[in-house]
């Protein structure tokens, strides 16, 4: 098995039992990263810009070497989609899909809400690890088997009326620069909701969605690092992920509606009253 190279983390693992080998292999590796963010929160960061308000810091890349480090280690034919480096083509079926850091500006900040996501996918998604290590909390889910929570199944809510429903949301990177900014939606669904909370780590917002803390999510501009992992937690918790426009989710397509399924044709109104 392969937790067993993670030999000091032997109490952790019996709380986590039935996974496939991927799936325990993301589980450790993305604790593993998690641990390593968490150990760096308040030292000093080496940051850099790819945009106007997107940053980078070493973190993010140290998370991301030590996961393709792992990968390379145990599944070295396997491709890697990640945010921070290019992708590696390879010859296996099986590709991973990694955001070493998932809430990069809260983390430079100094403010504790952010994760670690890691996907696997073959003709879809497989395996999905959220891993939010200020809280230890290891969201993870493999196709057709549920979704869990530190050893726990969880499952989407059963809230129904969109007015007394928590909703989560966040902004693009470039909400200077564009007019599709996500505001107009905001300033419509606020009115609808009961309430709406922007936390700034798309992947842990939706983690949340399949854990039943959020009724439902929606963002513009998301990558797929953002949304692999995440949309297979809220599926196999009974939820429901989209297109904005309620057309069949796409990891390629940029705008995320995702919701407990009691909501969703109500949020997908409201939403295109503000289009």
């Amino acid at each position: 098995m392969i937790w067993i190279y993670f030999n000091t983390e032997l109490e952790f693992s019996k709380r986590l039992t039935g996974m496939n080998e991927f799936t325990e292999f993301a589980v450790f590796t993305a604790r593993e990263a998690g641990q390593l963010l968490k150990s760096r929160l308040h030292a000093p960061h080496s940051i850099d810009y790819k945009g106007v308000v997107n940053l980078v810091t070493e973190a993010d890349r140290m998370s991301e070497e030590l996961i393709l480090n792992r990968i390379q280690q145990h599944f070295p034919d396997h491709s890697v989609l990640t945010e921070e480096s290019p992708e590696k083509e390879r010859s296996s079926k099986y590709r991973w899909i990694i955001d070493p850091l998932d809430g990069t500006t809260n983390y430079a900040h100094g403010y504790p809400v952010f994760c670690v996501s890691i996907a696997l996918e073959e003709q879809g998604i497989l395996s999905g690890v959220v891993y939010n290590p200020m809280m230890d909390e290891m969201f993870y889910a493999e196709k057709g088997k549920g979704s869990w929570l530190n050893g726990q199944r969880i499952s989407v809510s059963d809230t129904s009326d969109l007015s007394r429903s928590l909703l989560a949301t966040g902004f693009p990177y470039d909400i200077r620069e564009s007019d599709n900014n996500n505001l107009d939606y905001f300033n419509l669904m606020i009115k609808e909701a009961q309430a709406i909370r922007h936390a700034g780590a798309a992947a842990l917002d939706m983690a949340y969605v399949a854990a039943g803390r959020f009724d439902g999510f929606w963002e513009l501009k998301l990558m797929p690092w953002d949304t692999a992992a995440a949309s297979l937690l809220i599926q196999e918790a009974g939820g429901i992920v989209t297109a904005l426009s309620g057309e069949d989710f796409s990891m390629t397509a940029p705008h995320v509606l995702a919701s407990n399924g009691g909501i969703h044709q109500q949020m997908l109104s409201a939403l295109r009253k503000a289009r």
